[in-house]
């Protein structure tokens, strides 16, 4: 088998399985993967999210099916990844995108809660991620990008069951990334670190902190995380992806100094997740039940006007070589002045 397999040739389309494809960092990879004319296989839970989602891949000229499924039922993902094969193909890109959360002090979590948090978001990725092996790996073919984030690195405080969830896909990601180097398949996974992003699970995440909840900031919107991903789904060989300057800087500062992080995150983590406004009674959570299942809600939460809509380190994660190249010719350039002048 070739080590050194290469995507498709970008003018021909692919079968894109995503999941959790409705709203947030899912939706806008639907929009992104439908500007390319791939045919798109959407995996979620909630009905009308599902609908609109494939209202816009259509309407960019993408063929497009649904599916309603929950990626912590691995007999649902087996389902989905042979549905999607037998109306499209061979699955080329599996984007798994599918989560869920609870803000909230680690002992007011119930053990049902933190349990459904493991079994969708690290889980969900197992899942799905095997029902794509299944059927890359005899093939020899085949691309999986993990949607990740900083937290995979980084645990914060009040989100214990999605920053455990997060620390054991990136783990089980590169585990099984050596597995199949070691055996030299021509099958890539890839996984893209995210900073925070306008999305709206803040408003479906089972809150239980006393105001709303937020993300920290620097925000991007979901596009700068979608084209992340579409990049890495063309580009699998590296190994990861950093989308946007604060995952850098907290990727850099838990690996230096990890202790002090922990000591800021104490005094700015608690307060950096809440907004001014007091938790509304009744708010709807995704835990147990999608928040779409008949109100469709895109991809952007209620952050729009702080949001940010470009990713310098993007573009640096994007091309580590070019920089290196350059940093070669600037410290060249800078030795023989230094030469010169003496």
């Amino acid at each position: 088998m070739n080590t050194r397999a290469h995507p498709k040739p970008r003018q021909e389309p692919r079968t894109v399985v995503i999941t959790g494809a409705t709203a947030g960092v899912g939706r806008a990879c639907v929009r992104a993967f439908a500007t390319d004319g791939d045919r798109l296989v959407l995996i979620a839970r909630g009905e009308a999210g599902l609908r609109a989602a494939a209202a816009e891949a259509e309407a960019a000229g993408s063929p497009v099916r649904t599916i309603e499924a929950d990626v912590a039922d691995p007999e649902a993902c087996e389902a989905a990844a042979a549905r999607a094969e037998a109306e499209f193909g061979p699955v080329d890109v599996w984007v798994n995108d599918a989560f869920t959360s609870v803000f909230a002090p680690f002992t007011e979590i119930t053990a049902e809660e933190f349990r459904r948090v493991t079994e969708v978001t690290y889980l969900g990725y197992v899942n799905a991620t095997r029902a794509a092996l299944r059927r890359m790996l005899p093939r020899d073919h085949g691309t999986i990008v993990q949607v990740g984030s900083a937290i995979a690195y980084r645990g914060i405080p009040l989100q214990t069951a999605y920053s455990g969830a997060k620390h054991a896909i990136q783990g089980w990601h590169e585990a099984l990334r050596c597995e199949l180097l070691a055996s030299r398949s021509g099958v890539r996974v890839t996984m893209v670190q995210l900073p925070a992003v306008n999305t709206p699970q803040f408003d479906w995440v089972l809150n239980r902190l006393p105001r709303r909840a937020r993300p920290v900031p620097p925000v991007h919107q979901p596009e700068v995380a979608a084209r992340g991903v579409r990049y890495a789904a063309d580009h699998p060989g590296r190994r990861e992806y950093w989308v946007g300057a604060s995952t850098a800087a907290t990727l850099i500062a838990n690996a230096i100094a990890p202790g002090l992080l922990d000591r800021y995150l104490a005094r700015t983590g608690i307060g950096s997740q809440q907004d001014d406004r007091p938790r509304r009674s009744g708010e709807r959570a995704n835990l147990w039940a999608p928040a779409d299942s008949t109100d469709d809600h895109g991809a952007h939460g209620r952050f729009d006007d702080e949001a940010r809509e470009r990713s310098a380190q993007l573009w640096a994660s994007q091309h580590h070589g070019l920089l290196a190249a350059g940093a070669v010719l600037l410290i060249g350039a800078a030795a023989g002045a230094l030469a010169r002048g003496r």
